[in-house]
């Protein structure tokens, strides 16, 4: 019930659905609108009548792709209807737009006739760059894509075909080199007969497997020449001569296993009669054809693949699509053609087989990949799929004759490799550090808050932490209630309950900002929900904290400052946030803290921020922020940051830093090398030092609210232990993020 009411509400809230069509030119001006529409559109149009190919530099065409579906075969759920499968076709939007930057419209039609769904489809053309289809029923998904392949003129992909098998075949290839068998010598099984299964025995046949040593299963038993019982012309494509009957019959000394089908379906006893070093691919989800632990405690030689991310080797689509439209798209591509897709299966089988960078291996708690039995295929999250599958996809498509524009396959990698979100890979990264930290204890100062009990059972439920929610035990609990969500995994503390608020009255008491109450003023305090969390943080019974939801910044961070304290050599604490906007990050720092700042001040947050930076394995490049480039105006605050940097490179040597500077000169590449031939920073800055709180708080406002930048933040730095204040309107995602940054950096240290 819990996972249906956090679905509901992720789907319904703050707007219903997940995605939203943005403008990409500005409409605020008369000319605008003259340009936008009438009569300034009438050039474009008539540019296209002439030149059908200019539709691509006139129009978003060549960045969509329409994912279409008539919701006959939903996921698991069956045949549910086109309305019903909307979540999912903008689910496969977002994905689309996440992992490539592809644009998608979701388009779900009432119709499960063949020639009009095609007719339907046939007639968008003019809309679309690429087709995706999805969760259409076998066998008329067969059908569908050939006939659209066929008559339309842009790439039509069926995802429930080929995302698996595409996948699948790029593990199998690895999986076959690591055993040392052959492709064309080994037998495999094929446990299920519907569009991924059908897709991934013809791939692989490409690749060198023989169709005599294929054997597909279904609920009827083992797909065979002459048998009648509930077959079609797909299955019928890999009836084999044989006199086996059943999966078992099947299963006897086969060496690759392909399940396609149903949870539990191959058993350890079939298991054990399959050839040595079996390889098996357990791909039903959300539960596999045979358990994880069973197969590997049945055969400590199997080498095994799933659908799911908590196993080694996992199978997953996004993986495929997202990347393989990036390459037609970009080329223009008439048709996704065998020899697309069988460069993105080689893409994937070599990318396997590189050293994994250090922000693939952060994202995933830093463990350690290599190339062998538990690494078979890419990490769905790595971010180099992107720069090789898109171009070997774009590779194939122009030797083969379906690409309508040639590209520079070198320079289009490099643009590619500057697309990827780090943003998104930070957040990745201290999810995965928080989900692997054990044992860590955030207490939420306004328990009783909706938004705060939230973000505390998602941490729950993730795994990310174990919440604390302080305050009144009664409302907490009716407050949760009304958002029917459980406290099963969450601490409730309800301060005028505890036993240990004489002993918190008098820790508190010998902190020289309380050092005048009584014992009885200072547990009252200690009673409030604030000073009670400091206090918990203070005495190790927590080893971090979230606060601030209707309290004023100041209120709130003064008493965090006592009792939290500094660490050890910290003079000055800061707000840093992290800034992720249009594909770049920052480090902005103070934006929370220091209202006024001399050079000395400037100096620790700065050398603060550098720290931090360096700990996200990121390479700091610090600009001293001002309204002068290097000394073009003679002011005071100009000084403060030349002394500012002084200090910083006698304290940090190494660290790349110059200053002080205009702000566009920090971040735009052409107008720092243009200009200032001189500066130090090798690149643009990535770690922005303002010269007071004032500047930096408006600076990351106006980049949060009017520019689209998602932020994560204020995280104070210099504190002993993690103690975090949220700015007003914080919803629950952000207080999550926080929350997990603040677990991470607790792990961390």
């Amino acid at each position: 019930m819990d996972l249906k009411k956090q679905a509901l509400a992720y789907h319904q809230f703050p707007t219903p659905g997940k995605v939203a069509i943005r403008s990409t030119k500005p409409c605020e001006t008369s000319m605008d609108l003259s340009l936008a529409y009438s009569p300034g559109v009438a050039e474009p149009c008539l540019e296209i009548a002439d030149n059908p190919e200019d539709v691509y530099n006139y129009t978003s065409k060549g960045n969509l792709v329409a994912v279409i579906s008539n919701g006959t075969a939903v996921l698991g759920l069956g045949n549910i209807g086109p309305a019903a499968s909307k979540p999912v076709m903008e689910g496969k939007g977002v994905l689309f737009k996440a992992f490539a930057d592809i644009d998608v419209f979701d388009l779900e039609v009432d119709c499960t006739d063949i020639d009009k769904f095609c007719e339907t489809v046939k007639y968008l053309e003019p809309t679309f760059g690429g087709v995706n289809l999805e969760d259409i029923k076998a066998p008329e998904c067969f059908h569908i894509e050939e006939r659209l392949i066929k008559e339309m003129d842009i790439p039509v992909f069926h995802d429930d075909q080929h995302g698996t098998a595409i996948i699948a075949a790029a593990a199998l290839k690895n999986a076959l080199e690591v055993v040392g068998k052959d492709m064309s010598k080994v037998r495999l099984v094929v446990s299920g007969a519907g569009a991924s299964a059908i897709a991934s025995c013809r791939l692989i046949c490409l690749m060198g497997m023989k169709k005599e040593n294929l054997m597909l299963c279904d609920s009827k038993g083992v797909v065979y020449k002459g048998r009648e019982a509930g077959m079609n012309e797909f299955k019928e494509e890999f009836a084999v001569d044989t006199d086996c009957r059943t999966l078992e019959d099947a299963m006897k000394g086969a060496d690759v296993f392909f399940g396609l089908s149903a949870a539990d379906i191959l058993k350890p006893e079939m298991l054990k009669t399959m050839s040595d070093n079996p390889i098996v691919f357990a791909m039903s989800n959300p539960n596999p054809e045979i358990n994880y632990e069973l197969a590997v405690s049945t055969r400590d030689d199997v080498i095994m693949a799933t659908g799911r991310s908590d196993y080694p080797n996992q199978v997953n689509n996004v993986l495929g699509f997202p990347f393989i439209f990036r390459g037609a798209l970009d080329v223009r591509a008439s048709k996704i053609n065998n020899e697309m897709k069988l460069a993105a299966v080689e893409a994937l089988a070599t990318l396997a087989k590189e050293a994994v960078p250090a922000n693939v291996r952060r994202a995933y708690g830093n463990a350690e990949f290599s190339f062998g039995r538990e690494y078979l295929i890419p990490k769905p999250f790595d971010p180099r799929v992107l720069y090789y599958v898109s171009p070997a996809v774009a590779k194939a498509a122009m030797e083969t004759g379906v690409a309508r524009k040639d590209i520079d396959l070198d320079e289009y990698t490099l643009k590619l490799k500057g697309q990827e979100n780090k943003g998104r890979q930070i957040l990745r990264h201290y999810y995965s550090v928080a989900r692997k930290s054990k044992n860590k204890k955030i207490v939420f100062a306004e328990g009783s808050d909706e938004q705060v009990i939230r973000a505390a059972h998602l941490a729950a439920q993730e795994n990310i932490a174990e919440p604390i929610l302080v305050g009144n035990k009664k409302e907490i609990e009716g407050a949760a209630n009304k958002l029917d969500l459980k406290l099963d995994k969450i601490e409730v503390v309800d301060p005028s309950e505890d036993s240990n608020i004489s002993a918190f009255g008098k820790e508190l008491q010998s902190i020289d900002r309380f050092k005048s109450l009584s014992q009885e003023e200072a547990e009252a305090q200690s009673k409030t929900d604030h000073i009670y969390s400091c206090m918990m943080v203070r005495e190790g019974k927590a080893d971090g904290m979230i606060s601030g939801v209707g309290r004023p910044f100041p209120e709130t961070v003064k008493p965090i400052f006592s009792i939290v304290g500094l660490k050890d050599k910290v003079k000055t604490a800061s707000g840093l946030y992290i800034v992720s906007v249009k594909g770049r990050l920052f480090f902005i720092n103070d934006t929370a803290i220091n209202v006024e700042m001399d050079s000395e001040k400037l100096a620790s947050i700065t050398l603060s921020a550098a720290k931090f930076t360096r700990s996200m394995g990121i390479n700091p490049r610090v600009a001293l922020l001002s309204f002068s480039n290097f000394g073009s105006v003679n002011h005071d605050s100009v000084n403060k940051l030349k002394s500012t940097l002084e200090i910083v490179k006698k304290a940090d040597s190494d660290l790349e830093i110059d200053g002080e500077m205009q702000a566009d000169t920090a971040v735009i590449d052409e107008i720092l090398n243009e200009n200032y031939p001189d500066c130090k920073l090798s690149k643009p800055a990535n770690v922005l030092i303002f010269p007071d709180m004032q500047s930096g708080n408006i600076c990351m406002k106006m980049m949060q609210r009017l520019g689209g930048a998602k932020v994560i933040g204020p995280i104070i730095l210099g504190l002993n232990r993690p103690a975090y204040v949220l700015p007003k309107h914080t919803d629950s995602d952000e207080i999550f993020n926080l929350t997990t940054v603040a677990v991470a950096q607790a792990e961390l240290g």
